[in-house]
């Protein structure tokens, strides 16, 4: 099988892709056949040494999707089931996603229901996962306002389409002016812009996932309403202490989380994908590459212009 593998911190050219054997089920690993995974911003970071946890040699990728392939001897999945797998060390504390076959946990693989391709499957699990969490976290019921903060990250096309789908009233926010009617077309009920650290808005909302973070942090709790709940979900400025900042002035009456602790919960994936289904949710994929371009895979999600949507890789 192939597998890309990182031996030393660096540029793109540090992904090497060799020849590996498939490995072998146990007692408690399931063989994966990889199909396909999403590549991400924070996976570049980590190949070039800014996860000072993962140490190499190391297959990086903290996610994927794909089918059993040889379970584990004590599992319930059958040869063939269509599963993913996200986080729990995957891509960083054992081999991740960027190779064809993974030796995973068994408890880390969600078998779900879903009949599209291989590239749209993977458009799905951390990026969906991740935007559902900050939502579920916000407490919000049908009918209530949400602020997507970021909306044309990957974690905000999914909030704003999976609120949608819950029921909410969702405005999504962009430093692009020429992206808000994306974000309308996508199911936004508004979009609205984001100059300089400050919205373009007088309006307040019963809850925010914020994907821009600490240096927006002032202005994002300012629009919050009193009792709303506030998910801190990204760090897109690259920013991450809070300087002179009055929590008994920014957080009275407020309530704050971040996300997430790396738990993954199988209930909270089966209520996910039966949102999917039952509405047809999607986001834009920006492009999709093939493993043995992964180089370039990871040059391209670095791009600030690119097309809005993720980057996906096949591996057959």
């Amino acid at each position: 099988m192939k597998a890309v593998v990182v031996h030393q911190a660096g540029g793109p050219e540090v992904l090497k892709i060799e020849e590996r054997p498939i490995p072998v089920a146990t007692d408690t690993q399931t063989v994966m056949h990889i199909r396909a995974f999403a590549v991400h911003r924070y996976e570049v970071l980590t190949r070039e040494g800014g996860s000072p946890s993962v140490k190499f040699p190391r297959v990086i990728g903290i996610e994927a999707v794909g089918e059993v392939e040889q379970p584990a001897k004590t599992s319930s999945l059958k040869k063939g089931q269509r599963v993913l797998t996200i986080n729990g060390g995957f891509g960083r504390e054992f081999d991740g996603s960027e190779q064809q076959y993974a030796l995973v946990p068994d408890e880390q693989l969600h078998a779900v229901d879903f009949d599209g391709s291989w590239a749209e499957f993977a458009n799905y699990p951390e990026t969906f996962y991740t935007a559902f969490g900050a939502i579920k976290y916000t407490n919000l019921k049908p009918g209530q306002s949400l602020l997507v903060r970021g909306g044309t990250t990957g974690v905000g096309n999914a909030a704003v389409v999976l609120a949608k789908a819950m029921g909410l009233q969702v405005t999504a926010t962009s430093r692009r002016p020429e992206r808000l009617q994306m974000l309308k077309d996508l199911g936004a009920d508004d979009a609205i812009l984001d100059t300089e650290g400050r919205l373009k808005t007088t309006d307040n909302y019963d809850g925010i996932v914020d994907l821009v973070g600490s240096e927006v942090i002032e202005d994002s709790l300012s629009h919050l309403a009193f009792g709303g709940y506030y998910t801190l979900v990204g760090l897109l400025t690259g920013k991450w202490l809070w300087n002179n900042f009055d929590p008994f002035e920014n957080l009275y009456g407020r309530r704050y989380a971040t996300i997430f602790d790396g738990a993954v919960y199988d209930d909270w994936i089966q209520e996910m994908f039966g949102l999917i289904n039952q509405h047809h949710l999607q986001i834009p994929v920006s492009k999709v590459f093939k493993l043995d371009d992964i180089q370039a895979a990871q040059d391209y999600v670095m791009q600030h212009d690119r097309p809005m949507g993720q980057v996906i890789v096949t591996t057959d």
